[in-house]
């Protein structure tokens, strides 16, 4: 879809076009065979423009409880953050007289952000700027934003003296495929120096696989959010919204553990963690942490939380006596556990009747599918096995179906 397309699916004439798309509850792989019914009754250009619509509103459905009133580009309805993730992150703008959207695109962030003060969205496609316009109005939060067209390597054209707090969420794809450092972002993220100087509340959007050792120039708390069990993205929080030196971030909730700032240190992404935990044999809880608190690094700080210690140093599962509810990690009972060996697992599990495994592994090289084909289980009973470390030596834990435990609605630690 391009600028001219897009105005005219705004018009009288285009909303109806959108309305026809939308009540072929289209799909993608559908799109020629729907392309050629809307083409009959609308101009070709616009029967495009409101079938990619109604295609990525049901898409994005998923991350947006009000996509069926938003616009996109395909690309920007992948990049942009789930709303729910969104909203949580603007929560720590809250108190500023003024806000901007730095690489606002569709104006997914916009949104959340203009709940709390008015927002200005900067982007140099404009495209992506009118959509984000639109998408406010579409919201009722039309008088809350203004968006401008701009190169962020340019000067940025805000007022530094103002009560403003910026978030940035720089490009992290190329021509073809994804960028992982930071250095290849667009713009690269060593341009928030210069803004640093007159913008100090600055937060930033990065890829969750984000290099850690590239983050330690940067005086910033960073943080891992994960959204039902998925590790979604990782933020630098600077100055004032910064909080603690790493923080991990479970959704919905929010649960959030975080390691505090130790008095006279200098807030550092690549500061070490606390000291490890002891080392045990499986006990009659095993615990698989988060997503979001092995990247931030909280693996002991959670295993402290829930009296646990772990099996490996080197390996992030944790093990306990006693079942301790948390939103942090996910937890087994341990039914038993052996050293690795084909033959003695294989008789372990045709005692117990097994003829299905789920199979989880840290540390093992093997692989799932290969070692349950070799297996050639019989029977009606299902067990998780996990293929993992003891003290550096193979291990394999033995547990019937995961726990469900309910944490308290949010939990800070």
């Amino acid at each position: 879809m391009d600028l001219d397309s897009f105005r005219a699916l705004l018009t009288p004439r285009g909303q109806l076009a959108l309305q026809s798309a939308a009540a072929l509850e289209p799909r993608e792989v559908d799109f020629l065979a729907h392309f050629t019914t809307l083409s009959r009754q609308f101009p070709a250009d616009l029967a495009r423009a409101a079938l990619e619509t109604a295609i990525l509103r049901i898409e994005a459905a998923t991350k947006f409880p009000f996509a069926s009133q938003m616009y996109f580009t395909r690309e920007a309805m992948e990049q942009a953050s789930a709303h729910e993730v969104s909203a949580y992150r603007s929560q720590r703008f809250r108190g500023f007289r003024f806000l901007a959207d730095l690489g606002c695109s569709i104006g997914a962030d916009s949104l959340s952000l203009a709940s709390l003060a008015p927002v200005v969205g900067i982007d140099l496609d404009p495209l992506r700027l009118a959509m984000a316009r639109q998408n406010l109005i579409a919201l009722g939060l039309g008088d809350q934003g203004r968006f401008l067209q701009a190169n962020l390597e340019d000067p940025l054209p805000l007022d530094p003296s103002s009560n403003l707090a910026l978030f940035f969420d720089p490009a992290r794809r190329g021509s073809v495929r994804r960028v992982h450092s930071v250095r290849d972002y667009r713009p690269p993220l060593a341009i928030i120096r210069e803004w640093l100087q007159c913008f100090p509340a600055l937060a930033v959007k990065l890829s969750p696989g984000v290099r850690l050792e590239e983050l330690t120039a940067y005086a910033a708390e960073i943080e891992f959010i994960s959204l039902r069990g998925e590790l979604k993205e990782a933020v630098l929080w600077f100055g004032p919204l910064a909080s603690a030196s790493r923080r991990a971030t479970v959704l919905p909730g929010p649960h959030t553990l975080a390691l505090p700032v130790i008095p006279g240190q200098q807030v550092k992404p690549g500061l070490p963690a606390q000291p490890s935990l002891l080392l045990s044999e499986p006990r009659e809880f095993l615990y698989e942490p988060d997503a979001s608190v092995l990247r931030a690094g909280l693996v002991e700080m959670l295993g402290a939380q829930l009296g646990a210690a772990q099996l490996d140093p080197d390996i992030a599962y944790l093990t306990a006596d006693r079942l301790a509810p948390t939103p942090f990690a996910r937890v087994w009972r341990v039914e038993d556990w052996l050293p690795f060996g084909m033959k003695r697992l294989r008789s372990a599990l045709r005692q117990r009747g097994v003829g299905r495994v789920v199979v989880k592994k840290r540390g093992s090289p093997l692989q799932p599918e290969a070692l349950i084909r070799d297996l050639r289980l019989k029977g009606d009973q299902e067990r998780v096995i996990f293929l993992t470390h003891l003290r550096g030596r193979p291990i394999v834990i033995l547990s019937t179906a995961e726990m469900e435990i309910s944490p308290p609605a949010h939990s800070e630690g």
